[in-house]
């Protein structure tokens, strides 16, 4: 069967966890994510984009915005941004402060996504944030947030310096409803955690475009959506790859540390029947395969739902397949290069 000349083209983007191989050293870890975004730039991806995720052994994207500065020095021409920074950990001035700076040294690259959850446990999220605020405040906060980074007002009292008159890309991140509709409230671009909360992605995007209000920072509505991905050269090889994403979902359904491990044969006497589900549904949008597999599973999805740009998430154990996935990614027909 021939490849279907009637796919859509979109922007490709990648969300990056900076994951640490078991054994690796956070250093190591974070050359890797150095190499990976700039062969993602060097292919043509929009964005590289880096989570907030705290007090979690094996993941080591906690000081969000520090790699984001790290990312953007060590390329050159590539969106980077936060996916995201999650909002009720951090006072909104420190955020305008530290990503309006970034917009200084780095200008027309800087992306800021915004999350709602606290991307952590509890105990950790009262060490984040002391005076208890939470998800409640989150509106309010997105609105400071925009005002500090919008035109210096000196009749505030408080402006973000540097900050102020950056006018940062602002995005809302969701898995489920809420950001949706404050997305399409304050005219904001949108982005769906569909890597790992698959369920609502149709019903939150539809909500997004038809409540959606003009704004300054957006004219139209602007929806994009998070997928896990684990491209290969052959389908067996695919299967083979994704047991390391099976291995750390279930790692983090059993609150296990999320080292990255080895890809194993079977995952038979890893886990359970109800684990292997649980497991499965948490991966219900991942594209698997080679090129050719890929683009049959995109157009399916692509021709069910509409959104502009799409964001990969791709655990793959070694970096030199993980490098060589983009490869892959980029040679699909809906691949749309900047």
């Amino acid at each position: 069967m021939g490849v279907c000349i009637l796919s859509v083209s979109v922007p490709f983007s990648l969300l990056e966890l900076a994951s640490i191989r078991e054994g690796d050293s956070v250093g190591q870890t974070l050359a890797n994510s150095v190499a990976y975004a700039r062969h993602a730039e060097s292919l043509g991806f929009q964005r590289f984009w880096l989570a907030e995720h705290h007090n979690m052994l094996g993941i080591s994207s906690a000081a969000t915005s520090v790699l984001v500065g790290h990312i953007a020095g060590a390329t050159e021409s590539i969106r980077v941004g936060s996916g995201g920074v999650m909002l009720p950990n951090h006072p909104p001035l420190v955020i305008a402060e530290q990503f309006g700076t970034l917009e200084i040294l780095y200008p027309g690259r800087i992306d800021l996504g915004l999350g709602r959850a606290p991307g952590t446990d509890p105990m950790t999220s009262r060490a984040l944030r002391r005076e208890g605020l939470g998800a409640e405040q989150f509106p309010d906060d997105v609105a400071e947030l925009q005002r500090l980074l919008g035109p210096l007002d000196t009749s505030q009292g408080v402006n973000a310096i540097p900050g102020a008159g950056t006018q940062v890309p602002i995005w809302l991140l969701g898995s489920s409803l809420y950001s949706a509709k404050l997305a399409a409230q304050r005219g904001l671009p949108y982005a769906f955690a569909g890597h790992f909360a698959p369920r609502l992605y149709r019903e939150a995007l539809r909500i997004y475009r038809d409540q959606f209000q003009p704004s300054a920072q957006l004219s139209k509505p602007y929806a994009m959506l998070a997928l896990p991905a684990v491209p290969a050269d052959s389908d067996e090889e695919a299967h083979y790859l994704t047991t390391t994403s099976y291995q750390r979902i279930l790692a983090l359904f059993r609150g296990q540390p999320l080292w990255m491990k080895p890809p194993v044969q079977s995952m038979d006497g890893l886990w359970n029947p109800q684990e292997e589900a649980g497991v499965k549904d948490f991966l219900g949008l991942q594209l698997l395969g080679t090129a050719a597999s890929m683009q049959g599973q995109l157009d399916q999805l692509l021709d069910s739902v509409e959104v502009d740009e799409l964001m990969v998430t791709v655990d793959l154990y070694d970096p030199v397949k993980r490098r060589h996935a983009l490869d892959i990614l980029a040679s699909l027909a809906q691949f749309q290069a900047v």
